[in-house]
């Protein structure tokens, strides 16, 4: 795994990116690179779906009670958005780098029929009761196969020719290596449109575009054409929070992007996010985030 840090140190070299602290998107289309010149105490984060690759550096991964350990050579597979918290570590002073690809929905659906009409997988295009219980976050180590195209991939970002040509067919071929992966599953079941997985990740959708409304949670099951209690458990299976945590966390964070990155006042963000009551959102900003909203603004 030395060889992809090398790589992705050359990128960052090469794109002038040496200073970056955050992602970079790159010139394929859903994928972006990701730096960070230190670590970082454990904080709570919104990450976003997709595969993940570390190529340098290590982090620690909080949902529910679970701790999940990945660095150098890991990848993971997040289906739908997921808040957490996250606490990341530099090793020897070396910068965190790494890869955030997004799961086309087309790409997906195509591979995933290919793979089905091909009949190559057995219980892995019809997951068993078992696996549809198992949509923790886990991560995986890189084999020989994935971390070959991986590599194809940092390559072709330090040609910007061969990123527009050859990077599409790069990805896709780096999803379909994720879809035959220990986690695969969780790919199959974003893509079974009827299946509890895919419900959620609509739902969840609505969540993101539509939190600052006021949303109920009949609503969100009778969008997932569930009875309330069957939805409450398969949301928990999906993302280990109730639909009102989960939305809580979600107004958070947006707050936070919204006093940090644009200079909003702590008032503003939280009438913009979809709180009514001042004084409850900076009560439950400071016990999700351990500062008070007018500590972020300063």
């Amino acid at each position: 795994m030395k060889k992809l840090a090398q790589l992705m140190q050359s990128f960052a070299h090469l794109k002038s990116l040496n200073t970056l602290n955050g992602s970079y998107q790159t010139l394929i289309p859903g994928v972006k690179f990701y730096r960070a010149s230190a670590g970082s105490d454990r904080e709570p984060l919104l990450y976003q779906s997709g595969i993940i690759v570390i190529g340098q550096g290590r982090k620690n991964i909080y949902v529910a009670d679970n701790c999940v350990q990945y660095g150098s050579g890991d990848y993971l597979v997040l289906g739908v958005p997921m808040p957490l918290e996250c606490e990341a570590f530099s090793d020897h002073g070396l910068p965190i780098l790494g890869l955030i690809i997004d799961v086309d929905s087309h790409i997906l659906h195509k591979l995933v029929n290919q793979i089905n009409e091909q009949n190559t997988l057995g219980n892995l295009a019809t997951p068993s009761h078992k696996t549809l219980l198992d949509f923790g976050v886990k991560s995986n180590s890189l084999d020989d196969n994935f971390n070959s195209v991986i590599t194809r991939l940092i390559k072709a970002l330090h040609e910007d020719v061969e990123a527009k040509i050859l990077g599409p067919a790069i990805v896709e071929e780096i999803v379909y290596r994720a879809l035959v992966g220990d986690n695969g599953h969780i790919l199959f079941d974003l893509a079974r449109h009827d299946g509890h997985y895919a419900r959620i990740a609509r739902v969840l959708d609505t969540l993101h575009t539509e939190y600052a409304e006021v949303i109920s949670v009949e609503h969100l099951a009778n969008q997932a054409h569930m009875s309330v209690s069957g939805f409450h458990r398969a949301f928990r299976q999906v993302t280990s929070e109730t639909p009102l945590q989960y939305l809580k966390k979600i107004r958070l964070n947006k707050a936070k992007d919204l006093i940090v990155t644009e200079g909003k006042q702590a008032t503003e963000a939280a009438i913009l996010v979809g709180y009514t009551s001042p004084s409850q959102f900076s009560r439950e900003f400071k016990r999700h985030f351990n500062a008070t909203p007018r500590t972020i603004e300063s």
